[in-house]
This record gives C-alpha cells, structure tokens and sequence, in this order.
C-alpha cells in the first residue's frame, strides 16, 4: 500500500525555484506542489527554517566491493551515503576483482537494490585496469553499466585512451579520467612544493595533472567524443578546461570539497588523512577552483568517497591515498561556498544534485509535480563538529574531522520512503 508524506511549509530548492511551499508524496512520486496543501496523509512533517531539495547523486566513489571489504562495502557505503542526503552514486572499478565483466556488475547492483541508494558501477576502460586492451564495452553497458573509468589510476597509453574515446560514440557510455601521468609522479606523496620541502618527502607535481588533462581534451577532440575529468585540483587544469569548453570541446569535470576548502599546509601534521590523489594544493588552486565553480568551469561537486582502515592511514609515508566523503560533502560544500557568499543555495544544487544526472543521462531531478520523490530535508544553518567515530561508513580517514561545519541533511527520502531520519 503506498504511502503518504506531506512537507508542510519548507523552503523547497532546486535547479529552477527557490520557494516556501507544502510538497505532497504519495508513493514514490511528488504529487503536488503548492500553497497551504489541505489533504490527509499517512506522515506530516513540519518544514518550518528547513530547506527541501533533491537527493545528492555523488559520480565519484570508491566502495571497495568486492575485494577490499575491510575498508567499506555496497551496504556501509550506501548507509553513509543516505545520512548524507545521497540517493545515488556511481561506484569506480577499482575494486578486486576490477569491474570489468558484466558478473561484477551485476553483482555490485544486486547487492545496492535494497539500500535506497541507486549504485551505478563504472566499468574498466582497459582489461584489469592494466592498459593493455579494452574491455568489452557492450557487455558492460547491458550489465548496467553507464560509464568508464581506470579509476585510481590513467590509462598511460594515449592511442589506448583514444581508442576508448572513440568507441564511447557508439556505446554511448561516458569516460571518465584519472589525469596523472605516473612517471612524472614518481612515487610522490603530497602536492610537490614548500610543504613537501618542509618535510623531506617526495612531492607530486600538479603539471601531472594538468598534462593529462589536456592530452584527455586532445583525444577526444580528435574523435569528437565526450570526456569527463575526474577531481580536478589544479589551476592550470582550471584554465585548461575552461579554454577547451570556450572553443567546444565537449568536456566536463568535476571537484571535491577539500579541493576548495584545504591547503596543503595541512600536512604538516604528518597524519595521513590528509593524504589522497590528487593531493591538497595551494591557496592560490583553492582560489582557481572557486572561481572555476562560479563561473561554470567545474560541472560537479563529488567526494571521491575512498575509505582506508585505520591501521593503513598510521604511516604518514607509507599510507594509501585517500579520504572519506559522503557524509560531510553537502555541509563542506554549503561552508566553504554558500555561507562564504561565494555561490546561492541553487548553485549548490545544480552542482551536486542536477548536474551529475545530466552529466550521466539520468535526467534532471526537479520539486514538481510528477517527478520522482528522491529528497533531502536539511537544516543549512545548523553547525555540527565532525566526529569520525560517529560516521556511518565502516572507515572514519575525514579530512574534516575536528572541524565545525555549518549545514546538516537531516532526513533523506529515496523514492517516496524516508530512508535515513536525524530529526
């Protein structure tokens, strides 16, 4: 028997309104929008100094299912992700065994169905994620699979890459890319620059980024294809995606809280939660990723979600690279770029809700009528201090942890149920 809520009197925020109105759900739809909504339903509630929006898609995360369970898997992620007003993810391959054949698709969704989160796997680029030949995209793509990446790390051969790009116009599946050159890398372990000389340790140079990033652009300008770059930190990749889109290049790119909000001063703490790839930067790439959201450069907000257990975050050296994301992402993003007057409540949402399902052709969410009921109630004004032990996910390695953030989801509906309540 379906169900009914009715949101009375919330501030209701999506891509094209920002309004005070009463929504009505009845099953897995949004049945009406309106003024002083009079009808009975099975839950009321009181929306008064909150805002409504549509659930979070996050196209960026890592969790670790199969292969690496210890860290996170389909389950623990998908908790973490509901309690941060997420209702769906793409999943990257580089779980074990890679996601390259449709059984670990297919696996990965089975395990998701029941969560209220959509997970979408991304399939490998290249077999293994080895680099050495291309999957078999069309049997990805009917596994359910909507995209492709060699996730955690590039495709190092560049004709290899344009062959994938090139295909990508007949699957219609999107490539994603992990822009690093590895040899200029070179075993580095933080943003190459006066921390990394600070504290004696080999540091990763941004032209890695910024190289790839353009070879990316290149290639699928070659073959007139899509190409969408994964958490960009860089200002030069910035400029470089910016100058691409002015001239037609049919490029996206997304970036992740901590890329805006953190320096690499950070570090001199030498605690490895501080360490992920692409590293923390400057101030003056927090500065160039900033102006790159408000101005349309950068298309997304994720988290690049990537859980590590404790005992392999204690050597700052030797660490894997890293960080946890889901459920802090919405108040990172509402901290450093809404309450800083830097964008408006619309912004964020195009940014972290609309886009990415544009992005990635799922359509694009919307308070109205007759569209499905994937939501968050959230209280933006609310401060709360990151504590790592109370989060959801099976790993606690925040970078944010002991800071007050300003913003909270406190219920999150997926398709017409209220999966996560922190009223």
């Amino acid at each position: 028997m379906e169900k009914s809520i009715l949101i009375k009197n919330i501030r209701a925020v999506d891509a094209k309104n920002d309004r005070v109105a009463d929504v009505l759900i009845s099953g897995e739809k949004i049945s009406a929008v309106g003024e002083n909504l009079r009808c009975g339903a099975d839950e009321v509630i009181d929306g008064t100094d909150l805002v409504l929006m549509p659930s979070i898609f996050d196209m960026h995360v890592h969790f670790r299912d199969p292969g690496f369970t210890h860290k996170e898997d389909v389950l623990t992620g998908c908790r973490a992700a509901l309690a941060g007003g997420v209702t769906g993810v793409a999943a990257m391959p580089n779980t074990k065994p890679p996601c390259d054949n449709p059984e670990t698709i297919r696996y990965i969704i089975d395990k998701a169905k029941d969560t209220g989160v959509d997970v979408y796997p991304v399939g490998c680029i290249t077999n293994g994620m080895s680099g050495g030949g291309l999957c078999d995209y069309e049997a990805l793509k009917e596994a359910g699979c909507i995209c492709i990446s060699d996730d955690g790390r590039p495709v190092e051969n560049a004709e290899m890459m344009r062959l994938a790009l090139e295909k990508t116009n007949e699957n219609g599946l999107l490539a994603i890319s992990h822009c690093e050159d590895l040899a200029i890398i070179n075993g580095g372990i933080m943003n190459k620059g006066d921390i990394s000389e600070q504290l004696g340790v080999k540091g990763m140079d941004r032209v890695s980024e910024d190289m790839i990033t353009a070879r990316e652009i290149i290639l699928a300008q070659s073959v007139d294809a899509r190409i969408h770059i994964a958490h960009v930190s860089t200002e030069g990749s910035v400029e470089i995606i910016r100058c691409s889109k002015q001239h037609g290049v049919r490029v996206t790119c997304e970036t992740a809280p901590h890329y805006f909000l953190l320096t690499d001063e950070l570090l001199l703490k030498r605690d490895a939660d501080y360490r992920m790839n692409p590293p923390l930067r400057t101030r003056s790439d927090v500065r160039a990723v900033i102006e790159g959201i408000k101005d349309g450069t950068i298309d997304c907000i994720v988290t690049d979600h990537a859980p590590h257990a404790a005992e392999e975050k204690a050597d700052f050296e030797k660490a894997p690279n890293g960080v946890v994301g889901l459920e802090t992402s919405f108040a990172a993003a509402l901290t450093g770029l809404y309450h800083s007057g830097e964008v408006s409540l619309k912004k964020i949402v195009e940014l972290m809700c609309v886009n990415p399902r544009k992005i990635l052709g799922l359509g694009a969410p919307a308070i109205a009528e007759g569209e499905t009921a994937d939501l968050m109630i959230a209280d933006i004004g609310r401060k709360w201090t990151v504590e790592p032990d109370k989060l959801h996910s099976k790993s606690h390695n925040t970078v944010f942890k002991g800071m007050t953030l300003t913003g909270k989801p406190l219920v999150t509906i997926s398709k017409g149920k209220i999966r996560y309540d922190e009223r």
